[in-house]
Formats: C-alpha cells, sequence, structure tokens
C-alpha cells in the first residue's frame, strides 16, 4: 500500500484516535481502578471524536473556504461518502439491533436515532458530522465570525446538556429548555452543539496566518490536557454530568494537539490513514463475536471480565479485521497495483493543506 506524503502525525494519531473509542465503549481499566479508567477513557479518550472532525475541518472545509465556495466537489464527496457509510453500517447493524430488541417503537424515535443518537450506538458521529458541516458552511458562507459565534454558543448550550447538567437541571426555564433538546436527541453531542466547533477549529488550523512556535504548542497542549483532566475530573465527582462527552477545555487541548501534529511530517503507510474508519465501524461487531467466543471457550474470566484484557483483543482483532477489509477493498478497485505517474501533472504546492481527496477520508 502507498504511504501517505507530509501529514505522518496526523495519520498516525488517527490509529490511536480510532483505539480511544474502542477504549469508550469497553473500559480498560474498570476491572482495576474505576478512577483511572474515568480518566483514561472519559476524559483523554474523548479528544477522539473531535480529533476526526478537526481531520474534516483542515481537510475538507478549508479548501472549499479557500477557493471561495466555488468547487464543492470534495465537499459533496465527503457528504456522501458518509452519509452512504452510514447507510451500510445501520443495514450491517440491522440483525444486532434486532437481537437486542433496541428498533425504535415509533416514528418519532426512529427520526432521533437516525438523524441524532445514530442507528447503532457508536453511528451518531456520522449523522454528525454531516448536520455539523452543513451547518458550519451555512454560517461561513456569511462569515467567519458568523460560524464562530454560532459554534462557540451552541457547544456552551451543549455543554450545559452533557457535563455541566448538573448546574441548570433545578432552574425551571432551563430544565424545560433541554428537556426540548432532548426530545429529539438523547445528548447535546450531536451535530448541531458538539460537532461545529471542532469542524472550524479544524478550519482555523488550515490558516497559515496563524504560525505558534512548537514550543508554545506543547506547553498549551500540556496545560490544556491538564485543566481537562481537572475539569473532568471533578464534574464527574460532583455528580454534575449528563453524560461526558464535552469539555471547556477540551478545545484547547485538540486544537494544540492537532496543530503539533502537523509539525510530524514524512510518510505513513495508506493502510493506518484508511484502516481507522473500519476499525470505528466494525468494533461493536468485534466486541460482540469476542463475547461469543469467551463464552464457548470458557474464557470469559480472562476475556470479559478482565476489562484490560478484553480491551487489548478487540483492539488486535479490530484493527485486523480492518487491515482484511482494507486490502480486499484496495484489491477490488485495482488500487494495490500500482500506477504510472503522470509526468505532466503539476504537483500540489506543499502550503496547500490538502495534497489529495483521499486526504479527506476518515471516520
Amino acid at each position: 500500500m502507498k504511504p501517505s506524503k507530509n501529514y505522518a502525525g496526523i495519520d498516525y494519531f488517527r490509529l490511536i484516535a480510532a483505539l480511544f473509542v474502542i477504549a469508550i465503549h469497553i473500559g480498560p481499566f474498570e476491572s482495576y481502578n474505576g478512577t483511572l479508567d474515568y480518566l483514561f477513557t472519559y476524559c483523554l479518550g474523548r479528544i477522539a471524536v473531535p480529533f476526526f472532525l478537526m481531520v474534516t475541518g483542515y481537510f475538507v472545509i478549508a479548501p472549499y473556504i479557500r477557493g471561495g465556495f466555488e468547487n464543492p466537489h470534495s465537499l459533496k464527496k465527503y457528504l456522501l461518502k458518509n452519509t452512504g457509510l452510514y447507510l451500510g453500517a445501520t443495514v450491517f447493524y440491522l440483525p444486532l439491533a434486532l437481537y437486542a430488541k433496541n428498533l425504535p417503537k415509533s416514528i418519532g424515535e426512529a427520526f432521533k436515532n437516525f438523524f441524532f443518537d445514530g442507528t447503532f450506538y457508536h453511528l451518531w458521529y456520522f449523522p454528525a458530522a454531516v448536520m455539523g458541516c452543513i451547518l458550519l458552511v451555512f454560517f461561513l458562507k456569511r462569515s467567519f465570525g458568523a460560524a464562530a459565534f454560532f459554534a462557540m454558543a451552541a457547544y456552551i448550550i451543549g455543554i450545559f446538556g452533557d457535563s455541566y447538567y448538573g448546574l441548570i437541571e433545578d432552574i425551571p426555564f432551563l430544565h424545560f429548555l433541554y428537556e426540548g433538546i432532548f426530545s429529539f436527541s438523547s445528548y447535546t453531542r450531536n451535530g448541531i452543539f458538539f460537532a461545529p466547533i471542532f469542524l472550524l477549529l479544524g478550519v482555523f488550523a488550515a490558516d497559515s496566518k496563524f504560525p505558534c512556535p512548537k514550543c508554545l504548542l506543547q506547553l498549551g497542549c500540556a496545560l490544556s490536557l491538564c485543566c481537562m483532566f481537572l475539569e473532568g475530573y471533578l464534574t464527574y465527582i460532583l455528580n454534575l454530568q449528563k453524560h461526558n462527552s464535552m469539555y471547556l477545555f477540551l478545545i484547547p487541548t485538540i486544537y494544540f494537539l492537532f496543530r503539533l501534529l502537523l509539525t510530524i511530517r514524512g510518510k505513513a503507510p495508506d493502510w493506518i490513514r484508511k484502516s481507522s474508519m473500519w476499525i470505528y465501524i466494525m468494533h461493536p461487531a468485534v466486541i460482540v463475536l469476542l463475547r461469543g467466543i469467551a463464552k464457548k471457550t470458557k474464557l470469559t474470566g480472562l476475556l470479559i471480565e478482565n476489562t484490560l484484557m478484553q480491551y487489548l483483543a478487540v483492539c488486535l482483532l479490530s484493527v485486523i479485521l480492518a487491515f482484511v477489509i482494507q486490502a480486499f477493498c484496495e484489491t477490488l478497485s485495482g488500487s494495490s497495483f500500482p500506477r504510472r505517474k503522470n509526468r505532466h501533472k503539476p504537483e500540489r504546492p506543499s502550503g496547500s493543506p490538502c495534497t489529495s481527496e483521499n486526504d479527506a477520508q476518515h471516520i
């Protein structure tokens, strides 16, 4: 498989972020220490989805803006691809939803699941990313300031329906307002309140007018991460959380981290970049498969009750499965065979944030 040029830091972190998502759905340290598991899984692990949204902002939305909103090809391709993946994954997980008796019981619930909660518990990302892109582009066409105001205001509203819900749940007017929000979305972690700010950060990171020394990026990332751990822990022990996807210090943490990853240049294997999507989609099926294997082999104590071993096993099997799927897809498309280079095609300037359309492919 051909290497991906110039964005090794971003490409390698795609895999790490996908493994963080698996951690969120397992809790690797739960059987050892609850506090450690919370800090690793529901604080550190929460950088995963914002990272993928920033990748979209950087590689998809920023070039669209730079082109004066005149060439929406990459944006349309991204939206269509994610919609297709969402529909395909919905069909794939339908038997599991039937088995678990998790099908919607009304048209309203079906609408809520499809557009906000996800048709399976991890698939909420796809409608959130699509909806977030559409909303952000709508405001960016008016002005960057309008987009920034909307994204930040939406996130602040969202955070009080998430990690800070305990501060407002006893205020009648706000309680009524948020109950209205929860009537169409179980969480404020969705395409309206959650996704736009991180997509916008990706656009902002792509603007070369805002350079920053590496040492300041490292300091900013370290301080922001420490503050996010403290914020997450305090909202956890004070029982403020309705959910734990949204923290104030998640914003500077992921921004500084993303900018740091951009400084790591070089080549990463192409399968690293593309496999993150398959790991994200397939890992719940791997969790179910591992449970079945553990039950049949009477290894439940080792592979299920020991959450760290369960996590490591699911990660390993998910990576292997993602590699096999990616290799199969490339074989079908013929892209695994070397192609003759077009000597007359000019190279894209190194300052451009999007070296190819494939750079926009991620979960």
